[in-house]
């Protein structure tokens, strides 16, 4: 792609690597570690975790031997390990952040706050940034994105999350001339919006694939969907069906049909829309037309449908396998993989999962009091609805709600010291 390939192996021979500092050492942040290390001309030069031996956990699974890996303390002294060339760990994100050595910053978290801290001091620094977080883009990517043009670094979601494929066929479509109907991707979780994470089918399946309860309950529930389809939204223009979406059945072959209008059969009262659809999992697709009868006769050709609609589908995603597709992006062309085109289309936006009290505190994404929905921006506004990555454990309610209804801005107290919070706001004064 890009001849990205090409371009390490040639930093290679110069004896030069693109320098990568990971904060987060969970399942993504360690297949990123393993994948990097098949490759020539980046490294995992430093990982971050609140348990440093989770990070040194990353290493060791990717064949680093133990002594091989220090523990940096300051951006001095990680500076001095990889001159040495070895691999550093820390606890702290600033470590790596003010480094000069580190040249692109991954964001394997998945917590918003922790992203918002992460990309920030990133961007102070004069770092790229590449987010496998995209629950803070949906809340501030748009004031991240507009921190980062004006200092002269990238801010992107990553390749192989689910916007990230979505994007890439989007753009694969889009250059070509098609009118894009809709775009989005598969749902291979059942849909449950009161899962929790004590449920026993989530601690299961949790357990099996070594997962955290609360980010599988993220699936479950929903609010992963929505996060993921509002990260397109507002980074294509493209508007969801509805409050969070339809979520039609299907298979592949289904989509061009079931992505019509209503008058030719299909589900939709608008084109240009993003869905998920139950059954095409762990694909993504773009359904597209076009009005050319020329076209339309070669498409028929090449076995793409008769038409009016077709679809491009990819049948998979590889999360952070993927990412190293997007930091050779971002250092050798200084473009993003995906980012919000401006203010915001769309917004994640909370609901009670249980009748909550007032005196309550919430507890996020994932968790036991709240998931998201997806909705337009516009609407959002409109009822004051409260956007669901603003919610942390500090986050108090001054009213009661109930069960399914929307939590807005005026049944909270918000956490002051949130840094989410505060960058919200000041992309709310610039945007609108």
């Amino acid at each position: 792609m890009l001849n990205l390939k090409q371009k390490l192996l040639k930093l290679e021979e110069e004896g030069k690597k693109i320098r990568i500092g990971l904060v987060g050492a969970g399942q993504m942040g360690r297949g990123l570690v393993s994948q990097v290390c098949t490759l020539k001309g980046m490294s995992i030069s430093c990982v971050c975790d609140l348990d440093v031996n989770e990070a040194k956990l990353a290493y060791k699974m990717a064949g680093i031997k133990e002594e091989d890996i220090k523990i940096a303390s300051s951006s001095v002294e990680l500076d001095e390990i990889i001159g040495r060339g070895y691999f550093a760990v820390t606890d702290d994100y600033n470590v790596i952040t003010g480094s000069n050595s580190i040249d692109i910053v991954v964001d394997a978290t998945g917590v918003t706050e922790a992203g918002a801290n992460i990309a920030l001091s990133s961007i102070i620094n004069g770092k790229h940034v590449v987010m496998l977080n995209v629950e803070t883009d949906v809340t501030i990517g748009p004031i991240l994105k507009k921190m980062a043009d004006t200092a002269g670094v990238v801010y992107t979601v990553s390749a192989g999350d689910e916007p990230g494929a979505i994007k890439e066929l989007y753009d694969f479509a889009d250059s070509m001339g098609f009118e894009i109907i809709a775009a989005g991707k598969g749902k291979n979780n059942p849909l449950n919006c009161e899962a929790t994470p004590e449920d026993k089918d989530i601690i299961k399946k949790a357990t099996k694939y070594n997962m955290n309860p609360k980010m599988l309950t993220s699936f479950v529930d929903g609010t992963k969907t929505m996060v993921e389809l509002t990260a397109v939204s507002n980074a294509t223009g493209l508007l969801p069906t509805k409050r969070g979406l339809i979520g039609p059945e299907g298979r592949v072959e289904d989509l061009p049909k079931i992505f019509s209008l209503k008058e030719q059969g299909g589900i939709l009262e608008k084109t240009g829309v993003v869905e998920f659809v139950k059954g095409v999992a762990p694909g993504v697709f773009v359904v597209v037309t076009t009005k050319s009868d020329t076209i339309k006769e070669e498409l028929a050709y090449l076995s793409m449908g008769e038409g009016p609609n077709y679809v491009f589908y990819r049948p998979y995603h590889l999360t952070s396998l993927e990412t190293p597709i997007s930091i050779a992006r971002a250092y050798f062309y200084k473009e993003p993989t995906i980012v919000p085109i401006g203010k915001p289309v769309s917004e994640t936006i909370t609901v009670a999962k249980r009748d909550l009290k007032k005196g309550e505190r919430l507890d996020g994404i994932g968790g036991y009091t709240i998931y998201g929905l997806i909705d337009t921006y516009e609407n959002a506004k409109k009822e004051n609805a409260l956007p669901i990555g603003l919610v942390n454990k500090n986050t108090v309610l001054i009213k009661d709600v109930k069960k399914g209804d929307i939590i807005t801005y005026d049944a909270v107290k918000l956490d002051e010291n949130s840094t989410v919070v505060q960058l919200r706001r000041l992309q709310e004064k610039i945007f609108g």
